[in-house]
Formats: C-alpha cells, structure tokens, sequence
C-alpha cells in the first residue's frame, strides 16, 4: 500500500512525525507538508507565484505553500505512481463543526478526494499534543481499514480525544455539529502606532448534541465524520427556479 501524508501544521510538527513514523510499518509513505504552519489556510491554492520543493534530512518534502498546494504538487509531479490513501494530520487541535471549513488539515485530504483518493484528515481535540502515540496508533488502525460498504472515493474526518489509547471507548459515526459566532477580533498597536487586529477565538458548540462530533469526543470516542464536497443547497433550487421564472 502507498500513503500520501500532508498536513497544515508544518513538516516540523510532532503530529507528522508520529503519524508518518506509525504508518511506515503497513505501507511505502511519501510526506509532503507545509514548510511552516498554515493553519487556517482552508482548501486554498497559490496562484500569484512559484512554489518551491525541497527534502529534509528525514526524507519529508516541505513546499512553501498551503495544505492544498502540498497535496496538489505530491499528486501532479512528485509522486510517479498515485497513492491509494491520502492521510493529513495528525492536527494539533480539534477540526469539528464549522471548523472544518477553515481546516488546512481537512483541506489537505479534501484534495486528495477531489483527485478521486481515499482520503482521511486525522486530529486530536486538544492543542497539548498530549497521548500523541494513542492518536498515531488509532490512525494506523484507520489506514488499515477497507470501508467495504463505502463506495470510492471517500473523505472522512477523524477527531481523536487526548487520552490514553486504553481510555478511549470506541468509534461513533458522526455527523458535523455547529458552533456559535466567533469571538469579536482582538485589536491591537503595532509599535508604529498602527491599528492592528487578530482573529479571536472560535465561539463555543452550539450544537453539540447526541450524534455530533462534539459530543462523541466529550465522551471519550474517536468522532469519524463522512464528509462531501457538493455545497449545493438541493431543498432550494424548485424555489429558485420559480423566481427565476
């Protein structure tokens, strides 16, 4: 088997490392990660200038890009011979509810879908990279999975609680849940007396009812979210056709 791994929190992040080094015993591994952390980044791609590729001393290749961008290169020239599963994480942080919208890990597995890859996006909910060997064993028994009943491609999204692989109760299948608004954007005075903002935080789950993301992870199970990628609002276009008319 050949596994294409990315992610958004860089080359250097320990998440990368345990899940390349915990992979590499099912399967022939190519890394291709961000040379710095893009979190954040979404499914963005760069257009405006050259990307450059380069390999460090353990055999990862960093692009000065986006999530996006790494995947896109590995599949489109790097990589002689498509891989048969395309994993991205592990995330320093949960990707659930509205996240994954924002999410360079989810990004980076979406790619893979839209080349018509397998693709799994793999986080921990907290941001201590604690119990980091659990998450990397949970993702190697993942990659190691044939979700017979899915049809191909498929995209899923794997939040991991941060415990100890012996405290996690099991696997729910989960759907997406919702978060309140955003906190209101921090603002600032850079030493040149400009204004200045950051992005505040997220706002807390709003919906984190039986059978979402949030609640499957507070209880210590590992959320597996299906995702797709078609945003076509379905129930919608009667109406709008009729207005249109």
């Amino acid at each position: 088997m050949r596994i294409l791994i990315s992610n958004d929190d860089g080359y250097l992040a320990p998440g990368i490392v345990a899940l390349a080094n915990a992979l590499r015993e099912i399967a022939e591994i190519t890394v291709v990660a961000p040379d710095s952390n893009r979190s954040g980044a979404s499914n963005a791609l760069t257009l405006d200038r050259p990307l450059s590729v380069q390999r460090a001393d353990n055999g990862f290749y960093f692009v000065n890009g986006t999530p996006s961008d790494c995947v896109h290169i590995a599949l489109t020239s790097l990589m002689p011979v498509l891989p048969d599963l395309v994993v991205s994480g592990i995330n320093q942080g949960q990707n659930m509810g509205d996240d994954t919208l924002y999410s360079g890990t989810v990004a980076a597995a979406t790619e893979a879908f839209l080349f018509g890859i397998p693709a799994i996006a793999f986080s921990q909910v907290d941001k201590a990279w604690s119990h980091l060997d659990s998450a990397a064993r949970i993702a190697r028994e993942f990659a190691q999975r044939d979700f017979a009943r899915f049809s191909r491609p498929f995209l899923l999204n794997v939040n991991i609680p941060n415990v100890p692989y012996a405290e996690i109760k099991g696997t729910r299948a989960t759907r997406l849940g919702k978060r309140h608004v955003s906190e209101p954007v921090i603002q600032a005075t850079d030493p040149h007396g400009r204004q200045i903002y950051w992005i505040g935080p997220p706002g807390a789950a709003k919906d984190a009812g039986e059978g979402s993301d949030f609640h499957a992870t507070s209880e210590n199970y590992v959320s597996v979210t299906p995702l797709q990628v078609d945003l076509t609002n379905y129930s919608q276009i009667h109406d709008l056709a009729r207005d249109l008319t």
